[in-house]
């Protein structure tokens, strides 16, 4: 969604502008601007010999609105925190008139695509496990993401780690979306309503994953379900997740934990988080078939009882977890010595 152009140039400043708090007496020395969206503009900022994303509006309720969100970020376990952590708040005095402001986390980094593009596809199932967990917990403390797109994910580390960038489109849960991008909002695509719940960001996470297999989008046609269905079918590294890409844009999801629980489940099952590791690769394949092996084991033959003592045996999904990690990581050390 496009900014207000008034409200640009009022929070318009050159580099070496000092940003100067009227509260807290921080100064600010402004480097270059990071973005702009309908509530503000980001700077990169230097305090002191840190470097800071600086976020300035002349809508004091905007910023009061993402500063609560930033706190309800920082309850998400960590560290890291899904979301940059919060560093100051407080108002400037401009020539132009009382601006305010708040100041986070420099996060760095590729975003999502750009990091699956360069890293491999082997990552996209564990990154996927990781935003979902933070969603969870997002949605837990009332609030939705709203405007969840690749743009706005960063991956850092190593190990990798999803990181947010902008939380200028999250919304209380309950009240209309405030910000959004078409390609990722269910009301574009004719599958759900722009009122801020849970499933509207699992739909996104679905059509971040369809992304995954399209980087440069595709433009709607006949909408709905069916175009998405076929978008889907047509790649084969999509239809492995095909199950709950589409329940995720049926909104048949009530929360990020259920998504989570069916993408392990495919995880385990189609064994597709194997690295493709170089020499050492046939001694992690055997010990990742192991580690599924012991998490299987005497397991019984119906899926719905092994749901009933998967959930008995938390433990042993993040054991699994932690091992593919593990491997993943030594994996990324390894294509990255020089």
């Amino acid at each position: 969604m496009m900014m207000n152009h008034t409200l640009k140039n009022q929070c318009k400043v050159s580099p070496g502008t000092i940003i100067s708090g009227k509260w807290h007496s921080h100064n600010y020395t402004i480097i270059k601007e990071l973005g702009f969206g309908a509530n503000g503009v980001v700077y990169l900022a230097k305090h002191k010999n840190t470097q800071v994303a600086l976020k300035m509006s002349d809508n004091g309720m905007s910023i009061t609105s993402e500063v609560n969100v930033l706190k309800s970020f920082a309850k998400v376990q960590g560290p890291p925190t899904l979301g940059p952590s919060l560093l100051d708040v407080d108002d400037w005095q401009s020539p132009r008139g009382r601006i305010s402001f708040y100041v986070m986390e420099y996060i760095q980094g590729p975003d999502f695509l750009t990091f699956i593009h360069e890293k491999g596809k082997t990552w996209t199932s564990v990154l996927f496990l990781q935003l979902l967990n933070d969603l969870d917990i997002l949605h837990e403390n009332g609030w939705v993401f709203g405007d969840l797109k690749p743009e706005n994910l960063i991956v850092t580390g190593p190990p990798p780690k999803i990181r947010c960038i902008d939380v200028g489109g999250t919304t209380i849960q309950g009240r209309a979306i405030k910000e959004f991008t078409e390609f990722y909002d269910r009301g574009y695509w004719g599958l759900g309503s722009r009122k801020a719940e849970s499933s509207y960001d699992l739909f996104a996470v679905a059509m971040i994953m369809i992304n995954t297999a399209y980087p440069k989008r595709f433009n709607k046609t006949t909408g709905g379900i069916s175009q998405l269905r076929e978008a889907v079918r047509q790649k084969p590294e999509l239809i492995k997740f095909e199950k709950v890409i589409v329940k995720a844009l049926q909104g048949h999801y009530t929360n990020a934990k259920q998504m989570r629980a069916d993408l392990f489940d495919m995880m385990v099952e189609k064994k597709i988080t194997n690295p493709p590791l170089r020499s050492t690769g046939a001694t992690n394949h055997a010990s990742i078939q192991t580690q599924q092996k012991n998490m299987k084991g005497n397991q019984p033959a119906s899926r719905q009882a092994y749901r009933r003592k998967k959930k008995k045996s938390g433990w042993m999904e993040f054991l699994f977890i932690a091992v593919v990690l593990g491997i993943l990581y030594a994996w990324y050390t390894f294509n990255n010595l020089p």
